[in-house]
């Protein structure tokens, strides 16, 4: 029997959905001042319990307010900001010692973006260290906790965002992924987490043309999600790989009748990497639940030789690239694992780099061909659920030890690597009554149909969207 859903005792404004909030906005029937006031209330009253939005701005997010057009896209809605964001006035840390004052004169492309389509930002969500690392803890802010249990971590890179998701604190909130960043906390948090194709999201970072790190939305409903890429999207020359996004607009595409739905099951991606049994049954009983006379499931997995050593050499180029555009104050006081990365980075050949530029290419051909037989390819966000906050990473997962923090995220990596939209759907709880996720990875430049199928399958589900309150554990 499946354990009850916690309580939730925070601001009936802060029940609703995304899309129920706009549309009351719209309507006139809430102010963004009384949705503002909800969220800081929720605020106060979860983060003793799971330190998810770290740095709000009350002052500047009710600034805001009063200037925002209850017409536009997001109508006022209050948002929340992953802390690698930078947002104009507000401490921006990036988790790491040398930033840990840092207040930008100026935000992000994106920010700026969301900003004018009607997004009031409430304030930064808690991240690892410069973004590396699945479980969300840095010396400046310390660790966030899962909301459905305190004594676990949240995931990571976007941790702060998927908790805060969950305990209701955001309607919507920001965050970003390279190795499952956002797809990992929203499996651990129990929210809907979307990578989308690399150019979507116009974010130019300091390598405007590296492809991998890209900027998505989380929500707690595929709905939601959708809105909020289309409040994210669009081209911007700041970005040099942005472009238009797709005609009619993902929320409107995302309601549309998908149609016959073939789905590939690949429950270990072909032994790229191992799987708890209780999550492989998990997953494989969510997806007999969706069979139906429109929703066709095979198991079905793609050939995809290389794809962990393909990922690590890219990482590591990334790595490297963005050490030697930091100053040495920031860099010299990184963790010794982020040191450890960079210096990788450093060694690697010109040979390595064209091996890794051909196994992607090749890896990218084998996911056209098999995303032409299905319309979606599922399999898990990662082969194990959440672990002690304590630990950075799991020592090993069905027996089989891990060689370090990377090793249990190789499910993300293909997405990554081929440029693929993948979002990632609750789908069930464990044993403990923490959440489960689907990953479901879709065609090129088909963010569209990913999140028209991702809303039949959460539809067929019935796994519920509510927010909860944070379910205060100790360890004994």
């Amino acid at each position: 029997m499946a354990a009850a859903d916690p309580g939730f005792s925070g601001p009936d404004l802060c029940r609703l959905t995304a899309c129920e909030a706009v549309d009351l906005l719209k309507r006139g029937k809430v102010s963004p001042g009384e949705l503002l006031d909800a969220s800081l209330a929720r605020i106060e009253q979860t983060s003793p319990a799971i330190n998810a939005l770290v740095t709000p701005c009350p002052d500047r997010a009710r600034d805001a307010v009063g200037k925002a057009s209850t017409t536009s896209l997001l109508a006022g809605l209050p948002i929340g900001i992953k802390d690698l964001t930078p947002v104009a006035g507000v401490r921006t840390t990036y988790g790491t010692p040398g930033l840990a004052d840092f207040v930008p004169d100026v935000s992000d492309p994106m920010v700026t973006r969301l900003e004018s389509r009607g997004a009031v930002v409430v304030g930064k969500t808690n991240t690892p260290e410069m973004g590396a690392g699945a479980n969300t803890f840095n010396p400046v802010f310390g660790a966030t906790r899962n909301p459905w249990n305190t004594t676990m971590n949240a995931g990571g890179s976007s941790g702060g965002a998927a908790a805060g998701l969950a305990a209701g604190e955001v309607w919507l909130s920001q965050g970003s992924d390279l190795g499952g960043s956002l797809r990992t906390p929203a499996s651990f948090c129990g929210v809907v987490g979307l990578r989308p194709s690399p150019g979507i999201v116009a974010s130019p970072g300091g390598d405007g043309f590296n492809p991998f790190g890209v900027e998505g939305p989380m929500a707690r409903t595929v709905e939601d999600c959708a809105l909020f890429l289309d409040a994210m999207s669009g081209f911007d020359p700041v970005s040099p790989i942005s472009f238009p996004p797709a005609a009619g607009g993902y929320l409107d595409s995302c309601r549309r009748d998908p149609g016959p739905v073939r789905i590939g099951f690949a429950p270990d991606l072909g032994g790229l990497a191992p799987v708890e049994p209780e999550m492989a049954q998990i997953l494989s009983a969510a997806l007999a639940r969706v069979q139906a006379p429109d929703v066709d499931v095979v198991e079905d997995t793609p050939d995809l030789p290389g794809i962990d050593s393909t990922f690590r050499t890219f990482r590591a180029l990334g790595m490297w690239t963005g050490f030697r555009a930091t100053p040495e104050a920031i860099t010299s006081r990184y963790k010794p694992t982020l040191q450890a990365n960079i210096a990788q980075g450093g060694k690697l050949t010109v040979d390595q780099i064209a091996d890794a530029n051909l196994a992607r290419a090749r890896l990218y051909e084998a996911m056209r061909q098999y995303l032409e037989r299905v319309d979606v390819l599922a399999c898990p966000v990662t082969g194990i659920g959440p672990l002690p906050v304590e630990i950075e990473y799991p020592p090993e997962i069905a027996g089989i030890a891990s060689t370090d923090y990377l090793d249990w995220l190789r499910f993300a990596f293909l997405a990554t690597l081929c440029g693929l939209p993948a979002l990632s759907l609750p789908v069930g709880r464990d044993a403990r009554g923490l959440p489960v996720g689907l990953q479901l990875i879709g065609p090129p430049r088909g963010e569209a149909r990913l999140l028209q199928i991702a809303r039949r399958l959460e539809q067929a589900t019935e796994v519920s969207r509510t927010p909860i309150d944070p379910v205060v554990t100790h360890t004994a």
